[in-house]
């Protein structure tokens, strides 16, 4: 497979693990393809009755893509950066559609690239110790892997507000968003993860339900005191609901608590031209298929290493970490409309879309 994905079937479930701890589970286009081929073959072995995947190292599920190999490809033009998206895109659509329950044990980091090989799973457990994020926009992205998706179909216009400002949540709100299904402190979900590997399972059902108990039987251990987004709820749908990114940041602006102010810093931090254009990719993936919202990230990705905010903004966060983007335009009035709209047309043929082939059946 892969120096940094090992696979493991035990007991009629397979498990498969990060194994890249030094730079937090972030994918590589090698682990995204054994990851790919892992369930491949899980899905045609009738001996193999679910998933397992976690990460290693005990700080991260996975942080993300590998954006210093974005920034190293976008410039030297490699079309391993193309590749990349498109597989990726492909895994993430395979694992919402897997004919198998596939379960994700979300502990520690969980972001970006590590939301999209989590957010199809049939159980999604979160800890003590997830951190939960759709940053892309700190690095002149959008939210990607599937992220308007998932976004679209928070309560409300929580979408909006995690994927403008990138903001990080822990498990109350993962659940309180339907980000997650259930909660496991980090030592109960270790001793579950050895628990699973002990028992023989005849049937994926019988997965589920070793995973529910355990869910269960911890079900008081989450607050949902600590909750920032119900406790937010009001202000992010009355700020995030308005039609435009200039019309959410007035609103914040005039805000008088400490969210407000934190949200208007972060807005105004992020590139202006991947906010509109993140605006206008969750509200149209509102009412799309998962799969031509997952092509219409491709075709966005497309242009966003080349016409848009990518490879300075990672520059600025992951390579020189001067931390001091120069996003272009540099200022929101500036973003001109054509130009966000543009990111949605796709430079392929409806027929010869990489992923053209991305069907709804299981």
């Amino acid at each position: 497979m892969t120096e940094f994905v090992a696979t493991e079937v035990q007991g009629g479930v397979g498990y498969l693990t990060l194994t890249r701890p030094q730079a937090l589970n972030a994918l590589s286009l090698d682990m995204v393809r054994a990851i790919t081929q892992a369930l491949d073959q899980w899905a045609a072995d009738p001996q193999v009755h679910a998933v397992v995947v976690a990460g290693a190292g005990g700080k991260a599920f996975c942080a993300g893509g590998d954006i210093r190999f974005f920034h190293r490809a976008a410039l030297a033009g490699d079309p391993e950066l193309d590749r990349f998206f498109a597989e990726e895109y492909a895994l993430n659509h395979k694992i919402h559609r897997y004919p198998k329950p596939y379960i994700a044990l979300m502990d520690g980091v969980v972001m970006g690239g590590g939301m999209g090989i989590s957010q199809g799973a049939r159980r999604r457990l979160v800890t003590d110790r997830t951190k939960m994020a759709m940053p892309e926009t700190n690095i002149g992205l959008f939210p990607d892997v599937g992220g308007g998706w998932f976004l679209a179909r928070t309560p409300g216009h929580i979408g909006e507000y995690l994927g403008l400002t990138g903001a990080v949540i822990h498990a109350d709100d993962a659940l309180y968003a339907g980000l997650a299904d259930g909660f496991v402190p980090a030592n109960a979900l270790a001793e579950l993860a050895v628990s699973l590997r002990g028992t023989r399972f005849d049937s994926g059902d019988a997965v589920l339900a070793a995973v529910d108990a355990c869910v269960a039987r911890h079900r008081d251990a989450c607050d949902p005191s600590s909750c920032m987004l119900a406790r937010e709820r009001e202000p992010i749908d009355a700020a995030f609901g308005a039609a435009t990114v200039m019309e959410i940041v007035a609103i914040v602006s005039d805000g008088n608590t400490d969210w407000a102010a934190q949200t208007a810093a972060t807005l105004r931090s992020r590139s202006p031209l991947m906010l509109c254009v993140t605006l206008e990719q969750i509200r149209r993936a509102r009412a799309m298929t998962l799969e031509d919202e997952l092509r219409m990230e491709l075709d966005m990705m497309h242009d966003v290493f080349r016409y848009g905010d990518g490879v300075e903004g990672i520059r600025a966060l992951a390579v020189d970490k001067d931390h001091a983007p120069k996003w272009r335009p540099a200022r929101l009035d500036e973003v001109e409309r054509a130009r966000v709209m543009a990111f949605f047309d796709s430079p392929w043929r409806s027929e010869d879309h990489p992923l053209a082939s991305l069907s709804s059946a299981l």
